[in-house]
């Protein structure tokens, strides 16, 4: 919801680019998440950092994948571009779950 809501805003309101709008609607959706995850899905108290570099260079690939299927799918073949992003989102989202699990927290404690 963060990414779709800062999407609207950015490209329907303020009148940015497509690309320049969800890469910066897909940042804060990234700080957003991880916010959430340190604190209640992995129950870390203090934050880190680190993990928040991990959790930031996982969320890269994760926008990538998403910026480049709202692009397609939008830019290329007339998809409405909220229903592209979500799409979009999807993708990320199992990459960057698998992902982080591992790699940015270890796993679960």
């Amino acid at each position: 919801m963060v990414n779709s809501l800062a999407l609207f805003l950015l490209f329907q309101r303020a009148h940015l680019p497509l690309v320049l709008a969800a890469a910066l609607s897909a940042e804060l959706a990234i700080i957003h998440n991880f916010c959430w995850n340190d604190r209640w899905t992995f129950g870390r108290i203090q934050p880190s950092l680190r993990r928040f570099a991990k959790f930031n260079l996982v969320s890269l690939a994760g926008l990538v994948i998403t910026t480049c299927t709202l692009w397609l799918l939008a830019g290329h073949l007339g998809v409405y571009y909220l229903a592209a992003n979500l799409l979009g989102i999807a993708l990320a989202t199992a990459w960057n779950f698998a992902v982080n699990v591992v790699w940015t927290w270890g796993g679960a404690r």
